[in-house]
């Protein structure tokens, strides 16, 4: 069957929309018709060789829909189930998962070198860019790789909890786990960084500062959260420290993953702070510390992999917040739009305007 899709021929190549035939599922696979997929910042980096995976490819990772139809020993979902798809499935066996630290499952990933699909017209084989493949109007993904949607909220919007909604509140949750009281700074108004601000409101921070380079921004921050609006620039650091009684916050939150930025996140905090690093950057972007400043502040810097989340765990309670009005889906979305929009939207996403793009089928 065929069905559109937005294709990476190569690394470095502008996607291309076109026909993919899907197989029928096989042992353990679900077909599943998209409702709706976000542009991730993360598919720009598949694009772009940041991250490597297989290509050609389909690329898409957060996304849900309803499925269409299963293959044999697929006993947790049903034709006609909504659920959100799971890019970094755990295996449940490797060493990081017997750790209970299953965004590090060492098999996460083996997926995407997988054949998922052919182009219509020429049969050329392609893989699933991080797993699921949703930027397409069908896609068929291992079972692991989907979760039931949680009642009462929309399909559409339930496409956002598969990536930026996870990370963002894990990043604030999980790894940084912030107090009621402390003071935060979130570096980048994206999609997850709208998301990190929502859920340091949740956690009950203080003072929330968020941080861009657009000034456009500033709305959308504010109404994730956000008590405080900073343009970046040379001074950004400086900036920070004199909101917060000369001090710097008790934790900083980096969604875009370069050097500067994650130096300036480390600086902005007080002595004894915690930066957690959620934005991917590139080999080259570099980060240098001296050893005596390191002894001296006694900050923390760490690493975050999809908000330190197990899906499993953390979709019910996300629900939970969002079923009360305490985190709100749409905030995140700047546009809505359709198949053909998704080039356009990552222009966007280089420019660095906007917060989520959300693909509706």
């Amino acid at each position: 069957m065929a069905v559109r899709a937005a294709v990476l021929p190569a690394v470095g190549a502008p996607l291309e929309i076109t026909g993919v035939d899907l197989p029928e599922p096989g042992p353990g696979e679900v077909r599943v018709r998209l409702a709706a997929a976000g542009v991730c910042h993360s598919d720009l980096s598949l694009s772009d060789g940041t991250m490597r995976v297989p290509v050609p490819a389909v690329l898409g990772h957060e996304g849900a829909g309803t499925v269409a139809a299963v293959g044999e020993d697929v006993t947790h979902v049903a034709p006609g189930d909504g659920v959100v798809l799971n890019w970094a499935p755990s295996c449940g066996a490797c060493p990081a998962c017997g750790r209970g630290e299953v965004w590090l499952c060492a098999h996460a990933l083996d997926g995407a070198a997988r054949v998922h699909a052919r182009r219509a017209d020429d049969g050329t084989e392609l893989h699933p860019g991080l797993n699921v493949a949703a930027f397409a109007e069908e896609t068929v993904v291992p079972g692991a790789c989907v979760l039931p949607a949680p009642d009462g909220v929309p399909l559409a919007d339930a496409a956002l909890l598969g990536c930026a909604v996870l990370t963002g509140y894990g990043a604030v949750h999980h790894s940084a786990r912030v107090r009621e009281g402390e003071t935060v700074a979130v570096f980048g108004v994206g999609g997850v960084g709208l998301a990190a601000l929502q859920s340091a409101r949740i956690a009950g921070a203080a003072t929330i500062v968020a941080v861009d380079v657009s000034p456009e921004k500033e709305e959308l921050a504010r109404a994730a959260g956000a008590t405080e609006y900073v343009v970046a620039s040379d001074t950004t650091a400086r900036q920070i420290r004199a909101l917060t009684g000369k001090q710097g916050v008790d934790v900083a939150v980096e969604c875009v993953g370069r050097a500067n930025t994650i130096r300036t996140a480390w600086e902005s905090t007080r002595r004894g702070g915690r930066t957690t690093v959620v934005g991917i950057g590139g080999k080259e972007e570099k980060v240098s510390f001296n050893a005596l400043e390191i002894f001296h502040w006694g900050r923390t810097l760490a690493g975050c992999v999809y908000g330190n989340s197990d899906p499993a765990r953390d979709l019910p309670v996300l629900a939970g917040h969002i079923r009360s009005g305490a985190f709100d889906l749409g905030a995140l979305v700047t546009e809505r739009i359709t198949l053909d929009g998704i080039p356009a939207a990552f222009d966007t996403m280089i420019a660095g305007k906007g917060g989520r793009a959300l693909v509706v089928f």
